[in-house]
């Protein structure tokens, strides 16, 4: 947690539940469903990547029905950031408060969201944190923790941010947050666009909280982490890293 001093916020207005999608077919309707359910007032925008599997078309039925639930289809697979990113200027274009982000396969828990939302009155950003006390993942073999706490844990110390789940992808944020960010400047694509935000945040000395929540590995179609997506972000925080150091050293 990050110290939000005696800041006075305001109200936090209309949500979107931003949740990127690339062959989630199996999963659409579903999470779509849960966040409607759990957070009937909130808005859902389904960023479809140009999905073969039909993702998109299941989006626009779903839109179709409710007035609550958006699709914006975009060109091709390009990434999560680029996803988000577009997202985000939709949100922004539309005037809501609290731009969220949640993955489409389930382990992010809608159910989850009220809690998220309820912390984001006294801050700037709301991580759904997955290693804080109360915080924990389901259905994981042990390879897969170690590697993400290791991530997260090799990203807090290189970057100095005060934040336990660096990696973790269920925020909240305030739109007015967004635009301290500098998010026209974010070049990542994959998984390290959560550390990115994250270390923006800190550098714009946003309040960040960090919410406990249970993380349930997807039960239906593939997971999109692979070994690319690993490099980049292990690359990029080092670049980063190092790059902080240096400009320490040289007094900026």
């Amino acid at each position: 947690m990050t110290d939000g001093g005696q800041r006075q916020y305001g109200p936090l207005g209309t949500t979107l539940v931003i949740i990127p999608t690339y062959n989630e077919a199996e999963n659409v309707k579903p999470i779509v469903e849960r966040v409607r359910s759990a957070v009937p007032e909130a808005h859902v925008l389904v960023a479809d990547d140009n999905s073969p599997d039909g993702t998109g078309k299941l989006a626009d039925e779903l839109a179709a029905a409710d007035d609550h639930v958006h699709v914006l289809h975009r060109k091709g697979k390009e990434g999560l950031g680029a996803a988000y990113l577009a997202g985000f200027r939709w949100g922004v274009e539309h005037d809501y408060g609290v731009l969220v982000e949640m993955d489409a396969d389930g382990s992010h828990q809608p159910e989850e969201l009220p809690r998220l939302l309820t912390a984001l009155k006294g801050a700037d950003l709301v991580l759904g944190s997955r290693w804080v006390p109360g915080g924990r993942v389901v259905n994981w073999p042990k390879s897969r923790e170690f590697l993400s706490r290791g991530g997260s844990t090799y990203s807090r110390l290189l970057l100095d941010v005060p934040i336990r789940d660096v990696t973790g992808g269920f925020r909240a944020f305030r739109v007015e947050a967004l635009d301290r960010l500098g998010l026209d400047e974010v070049a990542s694509q994959g998984y390290c666009f959560q550390v990115d935000l994250a270390r923006r945040a800190v550098k714009a000395e946003l309040h960040v909280v960090e919410v406990p929540i249970t993380f349930v590995e997807r039960e239906r179609g593939d997971s999109k982490m692979s070994r690319d997506i690993v490099v980049e972000a292990l690359w990029r925080v080092t670049a980063w890293g190092v790059g902080s150091r240096l400009d320490k050293i040289r007094g900026k």
